[in-house]
């Protein structure tokens, strides 16, 4: 479906030209399609997403001790985690389109995985450390900063969604309840996907969709959030 698009296309939106092209196109390769096509003698992301895991760290941790000169430890710690967890990285990677740029197997393709939190959020790793590799820390840095450590206040609010949510229907819409109900499942057992929808009284107020109900519920609270915002 995508496996010969022009990633040209991909270079401009993330804003770093490869000088060896081979890394990008392995940031993309999932393990389903390399396993696929064995001929084609392919290597998979899961190398990438590990260097990338390390440079995304790296990166944000000095990026929040830099930013936050006054914030504790412990505090610092929450909010890096609440940064660079799955849900988070698989909504930044959406945020720049980079699911169509993922290969997958025919396996993985038909079970929606280009949709699931887990493997988009590992391609977006492997990028990262793709263009580590490419072009060195300070590039990485650039890519990270401008792609996921941007718009702070929207991804905590994303990462205690729930939490807040909670708080908003106590103190401004007493009386109402929260529910949270399970709309779709699909996948194998081993990588199911889960589409929740999040109700405020009669009102269905958003919906989401992860790899866990726990994320999806995630999700679909934070959508709640944004169009409470925009009514306000």
């Amino acid at each position: 479906m995508y496996y010969d698009k022009d990633l040209s296309c991909l270079e401009e939106k993330i804003g770093h030209r490869f000088e060896n092209r081979d890394l990008l196109s392995q940031a993309l390769n999932h393990s389903s399609f390399v396993n696929e096509h064995r001929k084609l003698k392919l290597s998979d992301n899961e190398r990438l997403e590990f260097l990338g895991d390390a440079v995304l760290e790296l990166c944000s941790s000095q990026f929040l001790f830099t930013v936050y000169p006054q914030m504790p430890e412990g505090s610092m710690t929450r909010l890096r985690a609440s940064l660079v967890c799955e849900p988070t990285l698989a909504m930044c990677a959406r945020e720049l389109g980079l699911p169509p740029f993922i290969r997958l197997g025919r396996g993985e393709e038909l079970t929606g995985g280009r949709l699931r939190d887990s493997i988009v959020s590992d391609a977006m790793e492997a990028l990262i450390g793709a263009i580590y590799l490419d072009g060195g820390l300070a590039d990485a840095k650039e890519f990270i900063e401008h792609f996921i450590l941007n718009d702070i206040d929207h991804k905590k609010l994303f990462f205690d969604s729930k939490t807040i949510l909670q708080e908003i229907v106590q103190r401004d819409m007493k009386g109402r309840e929260i529910r949270y109900e399970l709309t779709g499942e699909e996948g194998p057992d081993h990588a199911k996907e889960f589409t929740v929808c999040v109700w405020v009284g009669e009102m269905k107020a958003g919906s989401g969709r992860g790899s866990t109900k726990k994320s999806a519920e995630q999700e679909a609270a934070y959508r709640a959030l944004l169009e409470l915002e925009n009514n306000d």
